[in-house]
């Protein structure tokens, strides 16, 4: 009988780690990416602040260190970029999306800031995305 346990283990695990994202949960997460740039792209902070987990528990990690909440991330958005010009016009490059378990996606990528009046910036990032009440929302964003 211990045998076919193992066996039952091992297959299961083997599985989950071969599982691949589907294609509507993809196209439903780069969606929300594409939002984010358009949103960005038009001044409008509160509208890309859209793509996160609306949470206390949401976690931010950047050059300033870690951030807690949804509100403190919206407002440390807007005390770094107070107008369009210091926003610029905002690009993904999105490099992977991996399934980890059910419901809970890594994707990783570049992003870049053109600006006129400042100097462009940019670098990487990976989110982690959970399937929340059936919409896919960002619960933690590391950015350097």
């Amino acid at each position: 009988m211990s045998k076919v346990v193992f066996i039952f283990v091992f297959m299961v695990a083997f599985s989950s780690c071969n599982a691949q994202i589907s294609k509507e949960d993809k196209a439903a997460i780069h969606n929300v990416m594409a939002q984010q740039e358009n949103c960005w792209n038009v001044g409008d902070i509160n509208c890309f602040m859209e793509g996160y987990w609306k949470s206390d528990s949401l976690k931010f990690i950047g050059s300033k260190g870690l951030t807690y909440g949804w509100q403190q991330t919206l407002d440390n958005y807007k005390t770094s970029y107070p107008d369009k010009a210091t926003m610029g016009q905002l690009t993904f490059d999105i490099l992977s999306t991996e399934l980890l378990a059910e419901n809970v996606v890594l994707l990783i990528g570049k992003w870049h800031l053109s600006r006129k009046t400042k100097e462009n910036i940019g670098g990487h990032f990976s989110l982690n995305w959970k399937k929340i009440d059936g919409q896919w929302v960002i619960v933690a964003d590391h950015s350097s």
